[in-house]
C-alpha cells in the first residue's frame, strides 16, 4: 500500500487518503505485534523459560491484543476497501486501484490470521481459566 503512488495525470499517492493510511498502520502494527509474539514464542521454546515474568498473564495478553488487532485489521481494510470503490466508481480501475486493491486483500488476510490467533488464544484463556479452578 505504502509503494501505491503514480505519477501519471492523477498524481495520487496513499498517503492522500487517509483509509489508505489507517489500513497501512494496522498491517505495520499488525506486524510488529506478530513478530515480536513469534520471537518470544521461539525463546520459550528454544530455552524451556518464558522470556516474561507474567506467563501466568498471558492467556490473558494474548486473547486481548489477538482481539483488538482482529477488529482493527478488518476495519481498516473495510474502509480501504470502500475508497477503492468510491475510486473506480468514480474514476474507473486504473493502476492505482489495482494496487490498492491487492494490499487490501492481503489486509484481509491478516485479519483471517488475527482472527484464526484470536479463536486459539481464546481456547487457551478458557483452557487455563478451567485449569485454574
Amino acid at each position: 500500500m505504502a509503494t501505491d503512488k503514480t505519477r501519471g495525470w492523477s498524481g495520487d499517492s496513499f498517503d492522500r487518503y487517509k483509509e489508505y493510511r489507517y489500513c497501512a498502520a494496522m498491517s505495520v502494527i499488525g506486524f510488529v505485534y506478530s513478530g515480536l509474539q513469534a520471537c518470544h514464542l521461539c525463546y520459550d521454546l528454544i530455552t524451556q523459560k518464558h522470556a516474561a515474568n507474567f506467563h501466568h498473564l498471558r492467556c490473558y495478553f494474548d486473547f486481548a491484543m489477538d482481539q483488538i488487532l482482529a477488529y482493527l485489521m478488518i476495519s481498516a481494510s473495510s474502509s480501504a476497501a470502500t475508497r477503492v470503490d468510491d475510486w473506480v466508481s468514480n474514476w474507473g480501475k486504473d493502476q492505482f486501484a489495482n494496487i490498492a486493491t491487492a494490499s487490501i486483500g492481503m489486509s484481509f488476510l491478516a485479519f483471517a490470521a488475527f482472527a484464526i490467533s484470536s479463536l486459539i488464544s481464546g481456547y487457551n484463556f478458557c483452557h487455563q481459566s478451567a485449569a485454574a479452578a
